[in-house]
């Protein structure tokens, strides 16, 4: 089951950003424009989880989220606020209406998610995968933990990201520009060669001796997460 994601936002060039990265992180996605649509559709059908922008047209984000509180139905979901603002009393102020998480702008994708995640571990946590397994490579998320037959690897940040984007949909290739996107984010301008050291790292990372390559090169294409070596 895929946790149903509101994004209220009404930059709409943000908003089409947050959609895209949620989205291929395996979340089920819904925007609004503004604050009232965003009371609409929560009323219409609560979401798992809300992604609510401080500053919205017609209805301001702090009211949607008092709002939100006050509903029993609602009472309960999360909700991550973004804003601007950056001010300690902000965040109080923000976090006292009933948010759940603060996130100040601008701010790195992979870093979304994780909150995301975590705040849905925390109130679903049926809604999030903790453990992600290939062949014998295990990733457990919860523990920020990755073994290979019993064996716990040591890998980098970035390979970590790598490792976690791949094994959420194995087989898959992935051209080097759709990596960089996902892992390091599009906002971020890094040469497509910097994703062949990182895959070269990782393979040697999850690879230990006798043990089979699990990562795929195909040839003008890009990488994938496959036995078939």
């Amino acid at each position: 089951m895929s946790a149903r994601l509101l994004i209220v936002e009404d930059e709409d060039a943000l908003a089409t950003l947050l959609d895209y990265n949620l989205s291929k992180e395996g979340f089920l996605t819904e925007r609004a424009a503004d604050g009232q649509e965003a009371l609409l559709r929560v009323e219409e059908a609560r979401p798992d989880l809300v992604i609510l922008d401080w500053m919205l047209p017609k209805v301001s984000g702090v009211e949607v989220c008092r709002q939100i509180r006050a509903r029993p139905e609602t009472r309960a979901t999360p909700v991550l606020m973004l804003t601007a603002r950056g001010e300690e009393s902000d965040r109080v102020r923000g976090l006292d209406t009933g948010a759940d998480d603060y996130l100040v702008k601008p701010f790195g994708m992979a870093e979304l998610a994780a909150r995301v995640r975590a705040l849905l571990r925390r109130a679903s946590p049926e809604l999030v995968e903790e453990r992600l397994t290939y062949a014998d490579l295990v990733m457990d998320r919860g523990r920020h933990r990755v073994t290979r037959a019993g064996l716990e690897l040591h890998l980098g940040p970035t390979e970590y990201r790598l490792l976690e984007f791949l094994l959420q949909r194995p087989g898959r290739v992935f051209s080097r520009e759709r990596l960089l996107d996902a892992v390091w984010g599009s906002d971020i301008h890094v040469e497509a060669r910097t994703v062949d050291v990182h895959i070269g790292r990782l393979r040697k990372a999850i690879t230990p001796p006798g043990a089979a390559d699990l990562i795929r090169t195909v040839r003008g294409a890009g990488y994938s997460l496959d036995e078939r070596n």
